[in-house]
């Protein structure tokens, strides 16, 4: 009985510890910085925007110690497999293709309405499209009759060649573009409003599953308290609540 008593007390002892090293270790949050409103550079080169308040919010809840990376989209996850940070935070929508390599967290935001920016006066039938490479944007233009997807590395450029002349359109999350439009007098959202996706989630390796599930449980804390909608409806207007 005594030696039950010490191998349970050992293994109470392993588990604390186990979960304390967890909540020791820093977490590494990667995002684009790049795509406002979800998430981008401020003046000081810091990470701002949706994201960055919902990520500081989650950590607070889950009582992990974070910090955050910045990493190009057409690398986020293969950086993400190979251990350069441990979660995506960056407008990623869930998806089955990469659900094949990656796990998601709940979502923590609905799918935003995607749109179309474009010149005055463009027809989007037959129409050249920039969308940015690895987005469920690119794969709906390449799914469009009669559409040719060109692709681009930087939400920027794929608005840069609409300006210049080497695309007549470019489809992107609305939140996106919307603000370019208000800026840019020869440019405005055109066509309806398309909804891609299952909602944007965190991604996390498949192989940290504890890690996934302290961050859902978070996301469900926000969502109880309506904390979560309040930040939605200050980022994305447009985008569904929960």
């Amino acid at each position: 009985m005594k030696n039950l008593i010490l191998g349970v007390s050992a293994l109470a002892l392993t588990a604390g510890m186990a979960m304390a090293d967890s909540h020791a270790k820093t977490i590494r949050l990667g995002t684009e910085g790049g795509y406002p409103p979800y998430n981008f550079l401020d003046d000081n080169g810091e990470v701002a925007g949706f994201e960055r308040e919902v990520g500081d919010e989650l950590c607070l809840r889950a009582e992990l110690k974070c910090e955050w990376v910045t990493n190009e989209w057409d690398s986020i996850i293969p950086n993400l497999v190979s251990g350069n940070y441990d979660v995506i935070i960056a407008g990623m929508s869930i998806t089955d293709e990469r659900d094949e390599v990656i796990d998601f967290s709940d979502p923590y935001t609905q799918p935003d309405p995607s749109s179309f920016l474009a010149m005055e006066g463009v027809d989007l039938s037959g129409a050249i499209i920039a969308a940015q490479t690895g987005t469920i944007q690119a794969s709906h233009v390449a799914s469009m009759d009669g559409a040719t997807l060109v692709e681009f590395a930087t939400p920027e450029e794929t608005v840069a060649a609409v300006k210049n002349g080497e695309a007549d359109a470019v489809l992107a999350d609305k939140a996106f573009l919307e603000p370019i439009a208000e800026a840019e007098a020869d440019l405005s959202l055109m066509g309806e409003d398309i909804l891609l996706g299952g909602g944007i989630g965190l991604g996390i390796r498949e192989s940290d599953g504890d890690l996934r599930e302290t961050f859902n449980k978070a996301i469900q804390s926000m969502k109880a308290d309506g904390s979560l909608n309040a930040m939605i409806e200050k980022y994305l207007p447009t985008a569904a609540k929960f």
